[in-house]
């Protein structure tokens, strides 16, 4: 099962976040489908693919809370 949500990526202390499709158990480092974007929570500016993120909705990926908090602000 697919899963929409973020990869940390980033050093110590500065962390900013991928938002990518991967399969649900998967490791947060390990691989991916897609990367539809990014997250800065120290500035909290964010860019979405939305187009994208809805696809894979429609195909079954299911969103982390995370990722449907970033999209609610979007809208």
């Amino acid at each position: 099962m697919l899963a929409i949500k973020l990869k940390r990526i980033g050093k110590k202390g500065q962390a900013s976040f991928r938002v990518i499709v991967a399969e649900k158990r998967s490791k947060v480092d390990g691989r991916f489908v897609e990367d539809m974007g990014w997250f800065n929570p120290h500035n909290d500016k964010f860019k979405l693919d939305i187009e994208r993120i809805n696809y894979w909705i429609k195909n079954g990926a299911q969103p982390t809370p995370s990722i449907k908090n970033l999209l609610k602000k979007k809208v």
